[in-house]
């Protein structure tokens, strides 16, 4: 088991936060380009 503190991070497109790697992103992790479903939608 990994810790909280040792999972993968990326910085989301629209707000420019870090946010981390989570289980229902575990099959495809290297797409996720926005943190929410917020900021999906105001990619613009």
């Amino acid at each position: 088991m990994v810790k909280k503190e040792n999972l993968p991070t990326k910085i989301c497109l629209v707000c420019q936060k870090p946010f981390s790697w989570r289980k229902k992103w575990q099959l495809v992790w290297n797409d996720v380009k926005y943190c929410s479903e917020r900021c999906k939608r105001h990619k613009n």
